[in-house]
């Protein structure tokens, strides 16, 4: 039995798409102080009043357009990347989600259990940001140092300017690009535009300094906005794409309160306008399809571009099994192996 693991965890998904199974998911999600961080008090009484009565119907209904036969698509596709990448590592391969199941103390347990001493913890997350990469380090390092202090956690930092990670990604794209299209959209998941500078120790950097995202600081390491701008710049020099035939944008905000822009949404209605007919829409901020790409972009997006004027619309799958993915998270986990 290995006393080394690898860990990857994802976001989660409900056990069902049952409104009642969606209600006990939104909550452990937006209870999350990295998610709605407000006061407390503030926030579950927004949660409860405000958001819980309604959104669960509405979010149980979106689930049911993408949900498989398997279950959701993030939580079977996940298992397959736990499954491939076990494959090809001698390390025990552990699966947890940070809200849902299987969970992170579910995992450990069984670490704990199987006599894991050293933990490879990957975040499945390209970027940082506070509402993703954060939290999933800060609750798995909360749950060790409760359950199974003598484990040694080793974190993957974030990977969106990795060149491999690049590559896999370009590699999985490819066929998506190669018919004919007017315009390629990189729309990643928004966060508020608050997140930008609570991240930012410095706070002299970050929506403050002229071109923030272009210009070099320390404070991008925890930059949500400039690694993805990073990621999109390194993609589009891999794949040879050509200026004025991409754009950038960021779906899925919650709130009345500024988010990162231009919104995925308005976006999509203003490019026919702009003689974009073509549509090639790509989500790197996910590596495993999820609700926001199979029903917010795949669905609802193409039906706002189509109904806006546009005349073909492609959605590029994330990288979910592709074998240039498992073999990047497998080359990591090697390094790992080897640095120990």
């Amino acid at each position: 039995m290995s006393e080394n693991a690898v860990l990857l965890v994802n976001l989660g998904s409900p056990d069902s798409t049952s409104t009642a199974d969606v209600r006990r998911y939104l909550k452990e999600f937006l209870s999350d102080d990295r998610v709605l961080d407000t006061w407390k008090p503030l926030q579950q009484f927004v949660l409860n009043c405000f958001i819980l009565p309604t959104r669960p119907k509405r979010s149980a209904e979106a689930y049911q357009k993408v949900w498989t036969e398997e279950g959701s698509p993030l939580i079977v596709t996940s298992k397959n990347l736990q499954k491939l990448l076990q494959e090809k590592i001698e390390p025990t391969v552990e699966l947890a989600m940070r809200y849902g199941s299987p969970s992170i103390p579910e995992a450990i347990d069984r670490m704990k259990a199987n006599g894991v001493k050293n933990v490879f913890l990957v975040p499945l997350y390209p970027h940082y940001a506070m509402s993703s990469y954060e939290t999933v380090v800060v609750k798995v390092m909360e749950e060790v140092a409760a359950k199974a202090p003598e484990m040694k956690v080793t974190t993957q930092q974030p990977f969106y300017n990795d060149p491999a990670y690049i590559e896999a990604l370009y590699k999985s794209a490819k066929p998506y690009l190669e018919d004919e299209y007017d315009h390629l959209l990189f729309s990643y998941h928004g966060i508020p535009e608050r997140h930008l500078n609570k991240a930012d120790s410095s706070k002299a950097h970050c929506n403050v300094v002229k071109d923030c995202c272009t210009t070099c600081s320390p404070a991008h390491s925890t930059c949500y906005k400039h690694q993805c701008v990073k990621t999109t710049e390194l993609f589009v020099k891999r794949a040879g794409i050509p200026e004025g035939k991409w754009s950038i944008s960021f779906q899925s905000r919650l709130g009345r309160e500024p988010w990162l822009t231009p919104y995925t949404d308005h976006v999509l209605e203003e490019l026919p306008e702009k003689g974009k007919k073509k549509l090639v829409v790509m989500t790197p901020a996910f590596v495993s399809d999820c609700l926001e790409t199979l029903e917010e972009i795949a669905m609802e997006g193409k039906e706002e571009f189509l109904e806006a004027g546009g005349e073909k619309f492609t959605a590029v799958p994330c990288m979910n099994e592709h074998p240039a993915w498992i073999q990047f998270m497998a080359d990591k986990s090697l390094e790992w192996l080897a640095a120990r």
